[in-house]
């Protein structure tokens, strides 16, 4: 980074998109009698179809990019809970990490790989209900948990960083903050941490009303 810019890859869930997947690649034969639907959940096709992830990831090893990141952008108890699903967390963080790996020691070129976080679909500084501004749909510890087992998942996949995308509520992320130092303590380790922050108009805050600052 002192000599050049690095280049991240691009986007994981357009790609998928491409691919025309059904509901049955989502499914695979583990989850074939899964008791909601399950296309959309691209997270969880690190486990029924890494082919299709890992062809992604080479695909943005191929066109020159030197960190890619993991297809665990909802790998969280939180986000998968719609699904059904929070009980897979680490395990689908720790497959997309081994995938993104495999592929970017697949290149003659130093590679990294990015341990890709979003935010969880609740947020813990804003109330879902306009009538209630008090409630909160989520809370800190619910998601210092969650972002925890995620990032222990990803730490054992191999990542070398860990990516927080999409940040649109700094509590959200504070939490993850806090998470990834405590985890990190925890295993002896240390890895850089990149943050991709949302801000929306002309003002330059996130959706939550922070500035960067």
């Amino acid at each position: 980074m002192e000599d050049r810019i690095l280049i991240l890859d691009g986007a994981m869930g357009t790609m998928i998109q491409r691919r025309g997947l059904t509901e049955k690649d989502f499914r695979g034969d583990r989850f074939a009698g899964w008791h909601v639907d399950l296309r959309g959940n691209n997270d969880l096709l690190c486990l029924t179809r890494p082919d299709v992830i890992e062809d992604i990831a080479r695909e943005y090893v191929g066109a020159g990019c030197d960190i890619i990141s993991t297809n665990t952008f909802n790998a969280n108890a939180i986000s998968l809970a719609d699904y059904d699903m929070a009980g897979l967390a680490r395990e689908i963080s720790r497959a997309g990490a081994e995938i993104a790996r495999r592929a970017a020691d697949s290149s003659e070129r130093r590679v990294r790989v990015a341990g890709s976080i979003g935010p969880t679909n609740k947020t813990a500084s804003m109330s879902p209900d306009i009538n209630d501004p008090g409630m909160r749909a989520v809370t800190y510890d619910e998601l210092f948990d969650a972002y925890s087992e995620q990032i222990e998942g990803l730490m054992e996949g191999g990542v070398d960083m860990l990516l927080f995308e999409t940040i649109f509520d700094t509590l959200n992320l504070k939490a993850g903050l806090d998470a990834a130092v405590s985890v990190m303590k925890a295993r002896g380790e240390e890895m850089p941490i990149m943050l991709s922050v949302t801000i929306a108009g002309k003002d330059g805050r996130t959706f939550s009303g922070q500035t960067l600052e």
